[in-house]
């Protein structure tokens, strides 16, 4: 059986699936290397989903050029979502009342790879941090060791669009991200999702 090149799945491919957002949202995905062979990767989603998200690979001599063009335009207001004693809870308000767009930057990776990347790269620990203030759960199951109200990559992403407006297009995240979970624990057990 032939897996699908967009999806990756095998048994039953969910690309028809995918939402199409129209949210004007600039999210700059930097995503650890290890991210691009794990198929439990969401940021690839948020990619396909968005026409504004991009994604960036992080590496630890180099930064993306892409990216650090995008910081340096003077286009933006450049925010890192990282949860720190430093960040400030980020809030629609506080978007709103932006005077440049703002240009999510999220580290799409482990938390123990997100810090080390953070750690590693003097020009991230440069930018001004915010962090979401949620109580949202979790519904994504596809890693272990998730520690209690961390977010997966797609779930932030959702979040970040509610706060923007757009909430209509960050309600659709949700039931596909779920469906995916399903589809995607079928295929890898070797069959269809019946549900």
């Amino acid at each position: 059986m032939a897996t699908c090149k967009n999806c990756g799945l095998s048994h039953q491919c969910v690309c028809e699936l995918i939402p199409s957002l129209e949210s004007q949202a600039h999210i700059a995905l930097l995503t650890h290397e290890n991210e691009l062979t794990r198929d439990t990767n969401t940021g690839r989603w948020a990619v396909k989903m968005l026409s504004h998200c991009q994604t960036h690979v992080w590496q630890r001599k180099q930064p993306p050029s892409a990216l650090i063009s995008q910081i340096e335009s003077g286009d933006y207001s450049p925010l890192l979502l990282f949860p720190a004693e430093e960040s400030q809870p980020l809030s629609g308000e506080h978007i709103t009342v932006m005077a440049k767009p703002p240009l999510f930057i999220v580290l799409d990776a482990t938390w123990q790879e997100a810090r080390k990347m953070l750690n590693k790269s003097p020009w991230l620990q440069a930018l001004p941090k915010v962090c979401l203030n949620t109580e949202r759960l979790s519904s994504y199951q596809l890693r272990r060791n998730q520690a209690q109200g961390n977010l997966c990559t797609l779930e932030v992403v959702a979040e970040l669009l509610a706060l923007c407006g757009d909430n209509h297009d960050a309600q659709q995240i949700t039931p596909f991200l779920e469906h995916y979970t399903k589809v995607f624990k079928a295929d890898k057990s070797g069959h269809a999702y019946c549900g």
